[in-house]
């Protein structure tokens, strides 16, 4: 009797000693979850590390001329969120527009050489300031799925002011996932002719694991599918469902897919996937050697815009 008391309260013992081991294993991973959110995307909680130098996408020292000759724009998100944006309009007529992304942690006066050369092609120039940067509003930076919507939105003001207008989408990095996440969208505008992304990622769940392995050495199980679930409940989107390679395989719109071979901040292997997703006809690749992240139209700006430029003939005209 007394060796069966004892067997049983041995029993209770580990029982207790395993819930707490549980209960504090579950503590660690929901504080790792928690802190690769606020690291990643909740700047407000003195995340958002940086991935980009702001020098590599400014190309040609157009920041400034670009910030004191285009106007502000500001347009009410779907979920009312004021956003914010700079344009630059032609002085003569012109039915063609570029709307240009900028990367992780930047702003609009950051893509001044890109707008630079766009507007010297003849367009009229947006540059939407991304959700949670600059002067738009936001809690939580959305890696270009949030702002997929919003970019539906920018189009339609533009359609709204000018129902014969041509738009092409380009962008950078988080920008580059941004228009690639944008292309399938079903209701995107059929005023949108072609797309441009410059080194844009395949996913933001391949984006992170990369980077939780690069700047921690962690695996993606289970500290990863933690930082999504907290994504899911604070930002209302998961990791794995923000896919700019599913989102390709969704459109019929011509992509241009542009990646340096150097860079290893978004892996040159994401171009191969997000390529093949896409089952567009009109779609091009080009890989830049020598470039790292957003870098390919500085390392060899001939052949970056003399490929773009040729892209744009056969698609915006």
């Amino acid at each position: 009797m007394k060796r069966s008391l004892k067997k049983g309260r041995a029993g209770r013992i580990a029982l207790a000693v395993l819930a707490v081991l549980l209960l504090a294993a579950a503590g660690a991973l929901a504080f790792a979850g928690n802190y690769l959110f606020r690291f990643a995307l909740d700047p407000q909680g003195g995340g958002m590390f940086s991935g980009y130098e702001p020098d590599a996408w400014e190309l040609t020292g157009k920041r400034a001329w670009f910030a004191e000759n285009s106007q502000d724009r500001w347009l009410t998100s779907h979920d009312g969120l004021a956003l914010h944006a700079l344009y630059l309009p032609q002085k003569t007529e012109s039915r063609k527009y570029a709307v240009i992304c900028h990367g992780y942690g930047g702003i609009p006066q950051d893509m001044g050489g890109f707008a630079s050369h766009f507007y010297d092609m003849g367009y009229h120039v947006l540059a939407p300031a991304a959700r949670c940067h600059e002067r738009s509003e936001g809690r939580y930076a959305g890696m270009g799925w949030p702002e997929r919507r919003d970019m539906v939105a920018w189009v339609d003001a533009i359609v709204e002011q000018d129902p014969q207008a041509e738009i092409v989408l380009f962008g950078v990095s988080m920008g580059g996932a941004t228009v690639m996440m944008t292309a399938g969208e079903a209701d995107l505008s059929p005023n949108v002719k072609c797309i441009i992304e410059d080194c844009g990622y395949t996913s933001v769940w391949d984006e992170f694991a990369g980077q939780l392995e690069e700047m921690f050495g962690l695996p993606t199980f289970p500290v990863l599918d933690a930082a999504s679930l907290v994504a899911r409940v604070r930002a209302g989107w998961a990791f794995r469902e923000a896919s700019a390679a599913e989102q390709v395989r969704k459109t019929s719109l011509p992509i241009l897919f542009i990646h340096g071979e150097e860079d290893d901040f978004v892996p040159y292997w994401m171009l191969d996937v997000v390529y093949d997703a896409c089952p567009s006809p009109g779609k091009e690749r080009l890989s830049v050697p020598g470039a790292g992240h957003g870098k390919a139209s500085s390392v060899d700006p001939e052949l970056y815009w003399s490929t773009v430029e040729d892209f744009l003939a056969k698609h915006m005209d």
